[in-house]
């Protein structure tokens, strides 16, 4: 699905002088270069504080921490997501609300939200799902009216921009009371581990997570808050201070990738939906998700498979009806689009190393299962 080696070989160089600097200066937690990448991530976002951290669903408890939410407190989540939001809540002791979500870019609706919302409900997280954002300015409208703040879940839509009714543009994961993102390897700017960040203009709130990541420290050994261990490695940070360089040029491949996709895949839209590309956002195509309809998804996969051509459902189950959350959670809205979803969305190798001739094979695979070529 992801070819990062080519990709590490394309930039060879510049990473292994700077993983070769990190090692020879022997400082291997908070060093230097970590001090570096968050300077050059919080010009890049253009924000005022960026606290890196272990991975992305520690940033996503960091947050919930830092905002000092509690047992019986409420979050609202998308059904259709990775588990890491509902994850994060319930860790702490707090009740995931599931609502649905908008079944064209299946970002969490806007138009649910305000029915889901109670009198414990503390947070809202909204996820920017395999590459664009979700529809910012009617969640702000909500979370405003309410004073309720927006956790952004920014993993997948790393360099994605929301293109506001003014037509000014903010980067994702900027707009919200705190952002958090992923580094893991295969997102938009991934590392060679684990790694992750928050975002946010809120000095004091900026504290409160720098210390809650932490161990809960004002200052060593003092402990003021509860906290958590959680740090990115110098030698990640090195890895992406080189990455970030390179990122307007990774996002360009995989959108002229999404482009090479749309022209070969002119399947009738009776057979499949490509992805909707929203007007008030851009897409950095962390995902290539295509609609499978009539119930074909898994019939379509298994013949993909037997052609070595590698896909991934993205989710097979939606929230609410994983095993570990049946009695944690309260069902927000009708969740039938996160339903259907689970049975119909099928991911397509999508990455920075795509050639034009693969996507023409894995095109014309496509073509021959829909026209019945070959039914085995």
């Amino acid at each position: 699905m992801v070819d990062l080696t080519t990709q590490y070989a394309s930039i060879q160089g510049e990473i292994d002088d700077a993983v070769l600097r990190c090692i020879r200066s022997g400082q291997y937690i908070n060093g230097n270069e970590v001090l570096h990448f968050k300077e050059q991530l919080a010009e890049y976002l253009q924000i005022n504080n960026v606290i890196p951290c272990g991975n992305a669903t520690d940033a996503l408890q960091i947050a919930l921490m830092a905002l000092a939410l509690r047992p019986g407190d409420e979050v609202i989540v998308p059904a259709f997501t990775y588990i890491a939001p509902a994850e994060a809540v319930a860790a702490i002791g707090a009740t995931p609300v599931v609502v649905d979500v908008d079944p064209d870019t299946f970002n969490l609706n806007p138009k649910l939200i305000e029915n889901a919302i109670t009198r414990h409900t503390k947070a809202i997280i909204a996820v920017h799902l395999f590459g664009q954002s979700a529809d910012m300015e009617p969640l702000q409208n909500v979370a405003s009216k309410y004073n309720i703040p927006i956790i952004e879940d920014n993993a997948q839509s790393f360099g994605a921009e929301y293109i506001s009714h003014d037509r000014s543009r903010r980067k994702t994961g900027t707009m919200g009371t705190i952002g958090v993102t992923s580094f893991f390897p295969t997102k938009p700017l991934g590392c060679y581990g684990d790694g992750g960040a928050l975002f946010t203009n809120d000095a004091e709130l900026a504290e409160r997570i720098r210390m809650t990541a932490n161990h809960g420290q004002s200052e060593k050994y003092l402990h003021r808050l509860i906290g958590r261990n959680s740090r990115l490695d110098t030698l990640q940070a090195a890895v992406l201070s080189v990455k970030l360089k390179y990122l307007k040029q990774f996002t360009a491949a995989r959108q002229k990738a999404a482009d090479i996709y749309r022209r070969w895949l002119n399947v009738s839209d009776d057979c499949l939906a490509l992805p909707y590309a929203a007007p008030y956002a851009t897409h950095v195509y962390h995902q290539f998700t295509i609609q499978v309809k009539h119930g074909k998804r898994d019939a379509l996969q298994s013949f993909l498979k037997a052609r070595q051509i590698p896909s991934v459902v993205y989710y097979p189950l939606p929230v609410h009806r994983q095993e570990a959350y049946r009695n944690k959670i309260r069902i927000g809205s009708d969740l039938s689009v996160s339903e259907q979803l689970c049975l119909s969305a099928l991911s397509l190798p999508m990455h920075t190393e795509l050639e034009e001739e693969q996507q023409r094979y894995i095109s014309e695979q496509i073509h021959s299962f829909f026209n019945n070529d070959d039914p085995s």
